[in-house]
């Protein structure tokens, strides 16, 4: 058995069709129908219902499926791995969401480039549910996002919980909470922005798990494209809405900020690696966000997620 076989029979999984799987792979379809035949053949199991349209597995065609996808992506992410290894330029690729711009990741990308001198850093903007695919494609080498993402090829480390504040117009009613802090349940009648609206997963989608968590259901809740539209409308006093603490630096008028009191009120700030990968650059960076951390007097604790 070959590896192409197996990405012809995922394909052609994918695909739901033998003909559009033979476009996809830019071959003709009797080639392709043979070698999926051949394949049936040499595992001794019939992969596919015959006259199904459109194709559908059997059960031993399901569960070939699974481990068919996780050889193809375990070859990708090894190939990828010792081709980096091999590799004279030392370039590491960082995946980031922007809103960690805000955040500490500019000190923590300064002091490993000080420290790694002959280490090439290039940033790429990633949303935090896209850096996965990234990461097994090699697009990326480490991902630095803001959800909690499952994937058994991926190892996630969760570097802090960020508070989330509550972000109003200066002059709002709210404002005699700037001190003493504010319940969730307190803003529900209120018209909250959430941000972004797309890709999904995101932080808007972090925030309304949080009240579903709670049980609280918000009456008046818009998806917004970005945070800046989000603080501008706050700004103009068209309603408020929920920013990690970080992110008060951007630093918009007429703005004002309250701590939300609620124990589940935090964005998970962590960092994802690829679970075989063995570079000496994940403890370096790991060294850099520790020392950050410490200077600004943040605890930090990994813990793999």
């Amino acid at each position: 058995m070959e590896l192409r076989h197996l990405r012809y029979f995922v394909t052609v999984v994918e695909e739901q069709s033998i003909t559009k799987a033979a476009e996809k792979l830019c071959i003709a379809q009797p080639p392709l129908s043979r070698q999926i035949q051949k394949l049936e053949e040499e595992l001794g199991v019939i992969l596919f219902e015959r006259g199904s349209r459109p194709i559908k597995m059997t059960e031993a065609g399901h569960f070939f499926y699974e481990h068919a996808v996780q050889i193809l992506t375990h070859t990708a992410q090894a190939t990828s791995m010792a081709q980096r290894i091999n590799a004279v330029d030392k370039t590491v690729r960082i995946g980031y969401v922007s809103s960690l711009l805000y955040a500490l990741l500019p000190q923590i990308i300064y002091l490993f480039r000080q420290r790694n001198p002959d280490m090439h850093v290039e940033l790429i903007e990633y949303a935090t549910c896209d850096q996965i695919e990234a990461l097994k494609a090699g697009k990326i080498d480490l991902g630095f996002g803001r959800l909690r993402l499952m994937d058994s090829s991926i190892k996630g480390i969760l570097l802090r919980k960020e508070r989330l504040l509550l972000a109003i117009h200066k002059h709002h009613p709210f404002a005699e909470f700037i001190e003493s802090g504010i319940y969730l349940s307190q803003i529900l009648d209120e018209s909250i922005f959430s941000y972004p609206k797309t890709p999904k997963p995101n932080f808007a989608t972090a925030v309304h798990s949080i009240f579903t968590e709670l049980g609280l259901v918000p009456k008046k809740m818009k998806e917004v494209r970005e945070i800046h539209m989000a603080l501008g409308l706050v700004s103009s006093g068209e309603g408020i809405c929920l920013i990690p603490e970080t992110a008060r630096d951007i630093g918009m008028k007429n703005l004002a900020y309250i701590p939300i009191l609620d124990f589940e009120a935090y964005s998970p700030i962590s960092l994802s690696v690829r679970n075989m990968d063995q570079s000496s650059y994940i403890p370096k960076i790991l060294d850099c966000i520790q020392d950050v951390f410490k200077n600004e007097s943040i605890d930090f604790h990994t813990e793999v997620i």
